[in-house]
């Protein structure tokens, strides 16, 4: 197919995909006849939802490595530890594998699903000229990776509950595991927010601008 060939997409066609079920339903139906949920062709606030939870979840994200994500008591003497500064006390421990997990699921996750959501966003908004199918994957890899985001609090909580010798030694989540976890939470929402179809739209020589409102 030429390139500069015209596009038959689902809209042109005068059919609307639903995002819940991936049902293909007629314009013009409000809701999808299999799963009950609404039917638009294109989500025209996709776009500033995705913003809006994105810069949420920055903002929380940068206290949640600043403050301490576990707290240790230990002879009556309390010490916090930060999700890096924790990593390297494993690591100088021995505990290398896990350090990395850590590392791997509370710094290097986080930060790619930051930069994949806004740089998804900036190609739909700015119309990017890039590989549509590689975006596509990127996103369903940002879907499918979030879920893991969660391990380091997974962490503290387990060795909250395990952890507790009497005065001896005693570890509780400090306040950087409500920060990390809605970091997570929002960033989640963020990429629940955005509407993939955008990503097709480019290729139309002439789009429709309210798709990108």
């Amino acid at each position: 197919m030429p390139v500069d060939a015209p596009v038959l997409t689902a809209r042109k066609a005068g059919l609307v995909a639903c995002t819940q079920c991936a049902g293909v339903w007629n314009v013009g139906q409000a809701k999808c006849p299999r799963c009950g949920a609404a039917l638009e062709s294109r989500d025209i606030h996709s776009l500033s939802r995705v913003w809006a939870w994105w810069f949420v979840g920055l903002l929380c994200y940068i206290p949640a490595n600043l403050f301490p994500m576990l707290n240790t008591t230990f002879m009556m003497k309390t010490s916090g530890d930060t999700i890096v500064g924790g990593a390297v006390t494993l690591i100088s421990h021995g505990a290398i594998p896990v350090a990395l997990v850590i590392l791997i699921a509370s710094v290097a996750i986080p930060a790619s699903k930051f930069v994949a959501v806004a740089y998804l966003a900036l190609s739909v908004q700015f119309r990017w000229k890039t590989d549509h199918l590689k975006r596509m994957q990127l996103y369903e890899f940002v879907e499918f990776i979030g879920r893991w985001s969660m391990i380091d609090v997974f962490v503290v909580a387990v060795l909250s509950a395990l952890v507790q010798l009497s005065v001896v030694v005693s570890i509780a989540p400090g306040p950087a595991a409500v920060t990390f976890a809605m970091s997570v939470v929002f960033t989640m929402l963020s990429a629940r927010s955005f509407d993939s179809r955008l990503i097709w739209d480019s290729l139309d020589p002439q789009p429709d601008e309210d798709s990108l409102t």
